[in-house]
């Protein structure tokens, strides 16, 4: 016979599951990552998102940590009072007035860095949404460098991108990413473009560093062209690690996008601009996002 307690307990494993399965979303990982950086088996995984399984608080506390999070987070229902005041606020605003309020935050408490600011253009997006050839493009006709972020990333650290994550997890990779953040504003204060990991607006502070030092944009497209693009590519990292599998695993890649693409969604909108690449060509894209960003002023553009 089931009890109140057993169906409360459901309940609770249910949403417990839903919320690291949404994190994991969030940051673009896959079963088997956070396992590797968790420690926990992927069948483990799979039970606790699936709202079974016996979880204990050390499991927690190390698929959270895997997830550059903490224990809180992933539990906590309710934000600081502080934060509970301002979204109780927040809530009653229209979308333009959202953007007002977050303008005078932003110009207040220094989140806004206007100096230079609109001369560094940031791309922000999943892969596939060709973040790399307009980037590189869009530099040339502005006559600035155009800059990776996951390129500078590997610099700063000495090794590559797998290694950063073998040996130093999400957490040490966030510490490196927002290093080579400040280096890049830093040295290009007259102007570069710079391409960015999707993953990097679930990463608050990260997120706030690079709004507050770049223009940034969102360019976008639907599903099946990050996935059809993406696959052109040879290379479906960070969707499935699987893809020669066959079609199971295209299929399962082709959920992993709109998984991600739906818990990122209300983040990437955050850009001060979206231009959507679907159904365009690269010239077509390339006009839009000319049009998307502020105007390089005529005497500094390159002869």
């Amino acid at each position: 016979m089931t009890t109140d307690t057993d169906h409360d307990a459901r309940a609770t494993m249910a949403e417990l599951g839903a919320r690291v399965r949404a994190w994991r979303a969030r940051r673009g990982m896959t079963r088997k990552q956070l396992a590797a950086d968790s420690g926990l088996s992927e069948r483990f995984l799979a039970d606790v998102e699936g709202g079974k399984g016996n979880v204990s608080i050390n499991s927690l506390e190390a698929a959270a940590r895997a997830l550059n999070i903490t224990v809180l987070e992933l539990l906590q229902d309710a934000p600081r009072p502080a934060l509970a005041r301002l979204h109780d606020l927040a809530v009653r605003l229209d979308d333009g007035q959202l953007e007002q309020a977050y303008a005078l935050l932003s110009g207040q408490f220094g989140l806004g860095d206007t100096l230079g600011r609109e001369r560094r253009i940031a791309l922000i997006g999943l892969r596939g949404a060709g973040k790399s050839t307009l980037g590189a493009q869009l530099a040339a006709d502005r006559g600035v460098p155009f800059v990776e972020l996951d390129r500078q990333i590997e610099r700063e650290a000495g090794t590559s991108m797998n290694e950063i994550l073998l040996l130093h997890g999400q957490a040490g990779y966030r510490r490196y990413e927002r290093r080579a953040l400040l280096h890049i504003a830093e040295q290009h204060a007259d102007g570069v473009v710079m391409t960015t990991g999707g993953s990097i607006v679930s990463e608050r502070e990260t997120f706030d560093l690079l709004q507050s030092r770049f223009y940034c944009v969102w360019l976008k497209a639907s599903p099946e062209e990050h996935m059809s693009r993406v696959v052109a590519q040879g290379d479906l990292r960070p969707f499935h690690g699987n893809a020669e599998a066959g079609q199971g695993a295209m299929g399962e890649a082709m959920e992993d996008i709109r998984r991600i693409l739906a818990s990122r969604e209300a983040l990437y909108a955050r850009a001060d601009a979206v231009v959507d690449t679907a159904a365009r060509s690269v010239r077509q894209s390339l006009k839009d996002l000319e049009r998307a960003v502020p105007a390089v002023p005529t005497q500094e553009r390159t002869p």
